[in-house]
């Protein structure tokens, strides 16, 4: 332990010499007894850093060698005396184990049970617990293990193997076990040392034996996790599996239906238990609604969630991510024993040490066959000459006085053959020759022995080949343990970029926010005062005052919101004029302002953002003046600009009192902006004259149909880019139609066939049964009309129904006849070329007067034609040129523009 304690000085906060002299300078305080005497000269150096070091050798990090903690290593070789391949009784291999292992019994049988579940060097008979569910594995004495057939291929060797003595010195025990292969990256590994840990992620064995001929060819190669409990993971930030590295882990959730999620795989690290008892704390703490959790987990994961009606399964497995541990954080760190000390590599440089100590070994291997084979062959070359030139007959021989003297002479004879020998002939050699029995030598056969001697060459002539190609050697080692077991280990986890999920849109409305103006306090504990937006625990209310001054504060309970620091220097109240939920990097929240400059100053008019400020910090929408004040507001979601009227205080010299601004000719700037001068007048009043659309062009809306409810958070079906003026068409089985807005907060019935966004344009055909009209099939083709109430598109009869509707610009359909017309052969109707476009009101055209049994659609033969370039260039050229018809200043330059403005500033100066 005292070289291990050299090794790791450098780990403790000085030298040894300047720790003894700071222990051997301690005086205590106080001491109640003059005869007690402090000692506490090395006590740190000795007793701490013994402890640390053996700690981190012996016990918690693995070596860069084999991939083994000390438990692990003593286990296998353990096994390995015992194998006879059978199984033996765990409790049996735990106690042979302690011939090596100097703790107890429960320490090996749980770093067993831990190597076993890995399912890669051991073979289990038993129940050995469940990585899934997290159950233990039986009693020690009901289980049983023998090595797998991949242990015996690559862990051991005893020729190769560096042996050290036991910590009893009764036993020999390896240093290292010669491992031909990367088990560290294949196992992973898991520990916590004294001031270090160490976490090292498995990977896939096919990928690891790819990487390894990678490297060898001097080809680039990375290596990802893989997990035996499956998931999914983001290794954007992997960073090599070095420190600082991070991975993201999610559980493989699928939606079974739009109101039961079923969680099939689970993250690193977790089980089912863990996995939902995370969830039921979340709906707990109302972050996510589920009515039932389900754990049918048996061979497989199977976590059934039962979601609350009403409650969107998008939204809800995104819930299930950000705020349970279907989605868990991995900070790798790859720490191994090197040279008798810690240190820090990257799962790459593991790879290429591992696969650099394979070769080695591979390369050990053959020498030591080679060895072997030379000594056959040196041995069977001397026995040859030995039996076919009669030696053993030689009557000098036979009349040797003493053992020297025949060894003498039996030198004597095999001198002229030396020249033919790979080595120098010893006397041992001699020896080994008189041990030569007669039976052997009566049963001796020329053309055997040649045949052998002739194997023997050519094995070491092929050991000296691979010994010159080493590099291909060890390529085709890691293909044969590819193609030998790769089989067995296929990838598990699916690697995937994740997207950022913001917990505050995917979080549960639970609470509900209100608002006492008049006492100043906000909070969701407020429920007799006025109530402003659902919310959660999670959110930001954002607060503006009448002095211009405004502020993010955490939802809480109760919190007073009453007075500012400008109110608090102009001793009056605060008045609030606008709270709500805060979203943050919201672009498209436009705060419509006109404030007055000061007490006596301008009037201004300013658009503004606000996406990010600190929260608890009043900020200033105003240029900061004492008793400074808004004089107009407005909170505008999607940006959305009005007209206003602003109403002048009547003076001698103001000819015009009344005055109109449209806020959608004022840019929208920062929130620290000074604004357009509105009036450098007195203003009487200001309010509202007409509202306006969205001046931020286009918004994406998706329909969710769990909720049958519009969003902006990408949850659910696409809809489109929307405009203030667009459409959503909403078709319902019942085979009524109206159109919307596309507010979020529109509510939509069951039972839609179809939803989308509204083209007058666009033509549908729909086939339907008449009721008027014995039930006969019509079609028509039609377009619908922009309509708030629900009308229908198959008459006024609710008996009628249709069989079909599609927008295929030339559809084609199929009649199947029956009853009495079955003999009929299907007949097919173009119906572009069938009947015209009409009213949706139209009773249509009767497809046939024969009884039908189906009606289908077929695949249309021909589609519209694409746009050209050059109609796509003349309909841009059209919309242009009304642009301009509606534009004021187009075709006006800049110089043009400018002077106009300049003269209308001056005639509203002199106004």
């Amino acid at each position: 332990m005292s070289e291990d304690k050299d090794e790791l000085t450098d780990l403790t906060t000085g030298s040894p010499e300047e720790e003894n002299d700071a222990h051997s300078n301690y005086q205590p305080e106080t001491s109640p007894h003059d005869s007690i005497t402090h000692h506490l000269s090395g006590m740190y150096q000795n007793w701490f850093l013994d402890y640390a070091s053996y700690v981190i050798l012996e016990r918690a990090v693995p070596h860069i060698n084999d991939g083994f903690k000390p438990v692990q290593r003593r286990i296998l070789h353990s096994m390995k005396r015992m194998d006879d391949g059978r199984y033996n009784k765990v409790a049996n291999i735990v106690g042979h184990t302690m011939q090596f292992h100097p703790h107890g019994d429960a320490s090996i049988g749980d770093a067993l049970v831990q190597l076993g579940q890995k399912d890669l060097l051991i073979d289990c008979q038993g129940n050995w617990g469940n990585i899934l569910t997290g159950d233990s594995a039986a009693a020690p004495r009901y289980i049983e293990a023998r090595l797998s057939k991949f242990a015996l291929d690559v862990v051991f060797n005893p020729k190769t193997t560096e042996w050290k003595l036991s910590y009893d010195g009764r036993n020999k025990e390896p240093v290292t076990l010669p491992v031909k292969f990367p088990l560290l990256l294949a196992q992973g590994v898991e520990g916590i040392a004294v001031g270090l840990s160490s976490k090292i992620l498995p990977h896939n064995l096919n990928e690891i034996c790819d990487a390894a001929v990678n490297y060898l060819h001097d080809e680039p190669f990375q290596l990802y996790p893989d997990f035996l409990t499956g998931g999914s993971i983001d290794v954007s930030k992997y960073n090599d599996g070095g420190r600082g590295g991070v991975v993201k882990v999610r559980a493989k959730i699928t939606k079974i239906d739009n109101k039961t999620l079923a969680i099939r795989e689970i993250p690193y690290g977790k089980t089912t238990t863990t996995l939902i008892d995370s969830i039921l704390k979340a709906i707990e703490k109302g972050k996510i609604k589920v009515r039932k959790v389900e754990d049918n987990t048996a061979a497989e994961v199977e976590i059934l969630v039962h979601l609350t009606p009403g409650v969107s399964s998008d939204k809800a497995l995104d819930a299930l991510y950000a705020f349970t541990d279907c989605e868990v954080s991995i900070s790798p760190n790859c720490c191994v024993i090197d040279d008798k000390k810690p240190c820090f590599l990257t799962v790459s440089e593991v790879l290429k040490r591992s696969v650099d100590n394979t070769l080695g070994l591979l390369r050990k291997e053959l020498l030591i066959r080679k060895g072997e084979l030379q000594e056959s062959l040196h041995f069977a070359s001397l026995e040859k000459i030995f039996i076919e030139e009669r030696i053993y007959k030689d009557r000098n021989f036979e009349q040797a006085k003493d053992m020297d003297a025949a060894c003498a002479h039996i030198d004597e004879r095999l001198t002229p053959f030396y020249p033919q020998m790979i080595r120098e002939v010893t006397q041992d050699d001699i020896l080994k020759l008189m041990d030569i029995k007669m039976a052997r030598i009566l049963k001796f056969n020329k053309d055997k022995a040649n045949d052998a001697i002739a194997r023997m060459k050519d094995e070491i002539a092929r050991i000296d080949r691979d010994l010159d190609n080493m590099v291909e050697v060890t390529c085709n080692w890691f293909r044969m343990l590819k193609a030998k077991y790769g089989d067995e280990h296929p990838r598990h986890t699916e690697l995937r970029n994740f997207d950022t999920i913001v917990a505050t849109k995917v979080v549960e409305a639970n609470e509900k926010l209100y608002i006492n103006r008049e006492e100043g306090f906000i909070g969701t504990s407020l429920k007799k005062d006025e109530f402003i937006a659902n919310c959660s625990d999670l959110d930001d209310a954002i607060i503006f005052y009448r002095d211009g001054t405004y502020k993010v504060i955490r939802i809480s309970d109760k919190t007073f919101v009453g007075e500012t620091e400008r109110s608090k220097a102009e001793k009056k109240k605060a008045e609030i004029i606008h709270a709500a939920v805060f979203k943050r990097n919201d672009k498209r929240t436009i705060y419509n302002v006109a404030y007055r400059d000061g007490k006596d100053g301008f009037y201004y008019i300013k658009r503004f953002n606000v996406t990010s400020i600190t929260r608890d910090r009043e900020y200033d929408l105003t240029q900061g003046k004492p008793f400074s004040r808004v004089v107009y507001f407005t909170a505008n979601p999607n940006g959305e600009a009005e007209v206003i009227k602003i109403t002048l205080k009547p003076a001698l010299k103001l000819k015009k009192i009344f005055v109109e601004k449209d806020f959608s000719t004022v840019t929208i700037k920062g929130r620290q902006s000074m604004g357009n001068i509105l009036s450098k007048n007195e203003i009487q009043r200001i309010g509202l004259k007409s509202h306006g659309g969205s001046t931020l062009g286009g918004r994406k809306v998706w329909f969710d149909h769990d909720v049958n409810r519009l969003n902006y958070d990408e949850r659910g079906e696409y809809l489109g880019e929307f405009h203030s003026e667009d459409l959503i068409l909403v078709i319902l089985k019942s085979g009524e139609f109206y159109t919307t807005n596309f507010d979020v907060n529109n509510h939509y019935e069951p039972g839609i066939l179809r939803i989308e966004k509204f083209s007058p344009d666009k033509i549908w055909c729909a086939v339907l049964y008449d009721a008027d009209q014995q039930s006969y099939p019509y079609v028509k083709r039609f377009a619908f009309e922009p309509s708030t109430k629900p009308q229908s598109f198959m008459g006024e009869n609710k008996d009628s129904r249709f069989v079909l509707l599609t927008d295929e610009a030339y559809p084609r359909l199929q009649i199947t006849f029956g009853g009495h017309d079955s003999f009929r052969d299907p007949q097919e109707i173009d119906a572009e070329s069938f009947i015209g476009v009409k009213s949706f009101k139209a009773k249509g055209k009767r497809l046939t007067t024969f009884d039908t049994e189906t009606i289908t659609e077929l695949e249309p033969i021909r589609r519209p034609e694409p746009e050209t370039e050059e109609a796509v260039a003349e309909e841009t050229e059209e919309k242009d040129t009304e642009k301009e018809n509606l534009d004021p200043d187009a075709g006006k330059s800049q110089s043009d523009i400018m002077d106009e403005l300049t003269g209308q500033m001056k005639l509203f100066e002199d106004e």
